[in-house]
């Protein structure tokens, strides 16, 4: 029994340094910085005076932090909602067979394959307000409006979308779900396939509708499936970086700002690497506690299937 323990444990030992080097370092670093006043200067001076939650009171009391929180909270609900409601609505489509649907479904990964700069460069060019084609769409469709009515809708100039304190965060929001759509609906086009079809023969066969039987059949064997891709998309929707500082670089005047580009933000650009740590703790804080509340209701979810 102890050799095979031993055995055991010589196989886990790769993944447990590997996590202590590339994960437990780092965060232990992380938060050590952020107990000091660590600027530019320490790098060379090797000196970063210890402050306690000095770090955390300053980022908790500036003005900008509530914005950016309710930003961050905005971003990330706006995307989880569009990207699984539109990631089901292609999955549940895609069960059907017609020609091309594998061909389809391919060129619907693209978004999800593509580099995450490359996505937010083309949406920039999208959003651009005098050469963008979402522009000239709308203005388009404004003309035709106009000249049927009479009425202008868009007055005749492009919207500002990514220049505009009122867009740019609904801007860098739309993108992400652009981006985050193929993954929801990959996920649930695989937990779909392993619902059993004589389910829905029998539904059929008592009277029930489309609609009954994705309420009756479909949503309840795919709540597990669902849990999951819900939690990967929050925990990846609170540490989207790419797109938000392509796009609007957390502009303007801080409009578009979550937590994520804020905390880069005071680390490198004001150089306060010390707030810049707290900020990027109570990231992770946030994250951690919806993985407990995901943890914590699986296994409610299985002690429940047990009785």
């Amino acid at each position: 029994m102890p050799s095979h323990r031993l055995r055991g444990a010589l196989f886990l030992a790769p993944l447990a340094l590997y996590i202590a080097v590339f994960f437990g370092y780092p965060l232990a670093t992380n938060v050590g910085m952020s107990f000091r006043e660590y600027t530019a200067a320490s790098f060379y001076t090797g000196e970063a005076p210890f402050t306690g939650l000095d770090n955390y009171a300053r980022l908790l009391g500036d003005p900008l932090f509530t914005k950016t929180l309710a930003n961050t909270v905005l971003f990330t609900v706006g995307s989880l909602v569009f990207q699984f409601g539109i990631g089901l609505a292609l999955a549940v489509f895609f069960q059907r067979r017609f020609p091309l649907n594998g061909v389809l479904r391919s060129l619907l990964l693209v978004p999800w394959l593509l580099p995450l700069v490359v996505s937010g460069t083309v949406w920039r060019w999208i959003y651009d307000q005098e050469y963008g084609v979402l522009n000239q769409a709308l203005l388009g469709l404004g003309g035709a409006v106009e000249r049927l009515t009479g009425w202008a809708p868009l007055g005749g100039e492009g919207i500002a979308w990514l220049s505009s304190t009122d867009m740019a965060l609904a801007s860098v929001t739309i993108a992400n779900i652009w981006v985050g759509i193929p993954f929801n609906m990959v996920i649930l086009y695989g937990g779909l396939q392993n619902i059993p079809r004589h389910l829905y023969e029998a539904a059929a066969l008592d009277g029930a509708g489309p609609w009954e039987r994705f309420r009756h059949v479909t949503w309840p064997l795919l709540r597990p499936v669902t849990a999951v891709v819900l939690m990967l998309g929050l925990v990846y929707t609170l540490k989207v970086f790419d797109v938000i500082v392509v796009l609007t670089n957390g502009g303007p005047a801080n409009a578009s700002h979550t937590l994520t580009t804020w905390s880069y933000q005071i680390s490198f650009t004001d150089l306060d690497f010390g707030a810049g740590a707290a900020a990027g703790n109570v990231l992770i804080l946030i994250a951690l506690a919806f993985a407990l509340v995901y943890l914590r209701s699986g296994r409610t979810a299985d002690e429940g299937g047990a009785r």
